[in-house]
This record gives C-alpha cells, structure tokens and sequence, in this order.
C-alpha cells in the first residue's frame, strides 16, 4: 500500500513551466546556544519567524531564519510537541494538517493539488508541512499563481517534495543527521533530494538551490505518518518557462 501512495503521489508531480520566485528578507541574526534549564518559544502562536538571506543564495530566494526566543540564551530550536494521546490517533496527516489554523494555506493548496485522498491514505508519510506565514515569503502573487487550475502539475510537484516517504520522527533526523557526519540526504516523494542538517539546536532542511527552512513545531503525530511544521517553502527544480514555450 506504501508503494502504491508512494506512486500516486509521484504520478501527480509532473514537471513543470513555472518558475518560481521569492523575496530576499532582511537578514536576522539566529538565537544564541542553549543554557541549561530554558526552552524555546515561538512568537506570533507558533509562526515563522523573520528570515534570513543564505550565504551564496541568489537574489530573490529566501532563506527562513530559526526560531527566535523570549527568554535570553534560548535555542533557536524545535522542541518536540506530541499531541495529547498521539500513540493512538485516530486522526490521519490531512485531519492533523485541516486542525491546525496555521495549516490553512497548506490545507488549501493540499485541495487544490488533489492530493488530499492520497495523504489520509495508509501511507505511512512524513510531512514537512510549511506553516501560513512561511507561504507569505514567496514572491506576490506566486501562491495564487500555484493555485490556478493550469499549474496543478507546479503546485503538485512543490507539495510532493515536502513528503518523504515512511515516518520520520525528529529523534531519526537527528540519528540520520549524525550517521551522515553532519548531514542526511532524505528522497522526497516528488523524486528530488531534501537535505537535512543540524544547526546549533535546530534542524535545517535546504532544497535543491540552497534554499533553506527550519523546522519549527516537529513530532506532530498522525496515524498514517507523522508531521514536522516548518518555517519556510522549500521548493524543488522547475523547468524554465522558456523551455515549455520551446517544447
């Protein structure tokens, strides 16, 4: 059943003509290292919070910044949250996603793309699930764009590389991480690497090109897979419109 979830979901990543683009955010410096006894907060309920530009990232990508924290010396970091009773949820990847208020924007392009049926299938999945304000970072007018009926394969092959097969907790990231000597190389289910890696206390993914998002809120347990809230869009290669005009 994994393969045949694993396939339909690949089947709907066609590639695409849209480029896509996204604003340069002004630089923000991460919180420092963790001191004992603190934990981390996020402002705004949870949200993204300000990004910063990545070293050697080309004008008009993003790089979303860590966490930053209300108590001095807090980690920039996800601090694992299950859900009351989450060893026994009932409730499958779109349910946990659908209630959430900061999944509202994912959620929509979820139904949009169709794959709503896919992701409360068996599975078992890992979302890394971009939270509202992470949508707010691409260039304007970029997720209305996704969101018309002629870009579906676009939106498909964006949402589908935020989906790694199998269940992935945070504690296996970081295993992942440390066997790989600083980093992991996850396969999405739209077909591209995702790269993952420590940062101080917090966990970085960076797509294809360079782009980089952290996770925020992790372990948001489904019972077809499990959820990680991230802070940013991270997006896979897309064909030039050039090309498509060409073809």
């Amino acid at each position: 059943m994994l393969n045949l979830s694993i396939l339909a979901l690949a089947g709907m990543a066609a590639t695409s003509s849209l480029a896509i683009a996204q604003t340069t955010p002004a630089p923000a410096t991460p919180a420092p290292a963790t001191q004992p006894g603190t934990t981390a907060t996020t402002p705004q309920s949870n949200t993204a919070p300000p990004s910063a530009t990545a070293p050697g990232v080309s004008p008009g990508t993003t790089r979303a910044a860590p966490d930053q924290t209300a108590t001095p010396g807090a980690p920039a970091a996800a601090t694992a949250a299950q859900t009351p009773g989450s060893a026994t949820t009932t409730q499958t990847i779109v349910d946990a996603a659908t209630s959430n208020p900061d999944l509202s924007t994912l959620v929509s392009a979820v139904q949009a793309a169709d794959l709503g049926a896919t992701l409360s299938g068996p599975g078992p999945f890992t979302v890394f699930a971009p939270a509202n304000e992470a949508f707010t970072r691409l260039a304007p007018g970029t997720l209305d764009t996704l969101l018309k009926p002629e870009n579906k394969p676009t939106l498909t092959k964006v949402l589908t590389y935020h989906v790694v097969p199998g269940k992935v907790t945070l504690e296996q990231l970081r295993e992942q991480i440390k066997a790989g000597g600083g980093k992991a190389t996850l396969t999405t289910v739209e077909g591209s690497p995702l790269t993952v890696a420590e940062e101080g206390a917090a966990i970085a993914l960076t797509d294809t090109s360079g782009n980089k998002s952290y996770v925020a809120k992790p372990d948001v347990a489904a019972s077809n897979g499990v959820v990680h809230v991230v802070n940013g869009v991270v997006v896979p290669q897309l064909a030039p419109a050039t090309d498509s005009a060409a073809s």
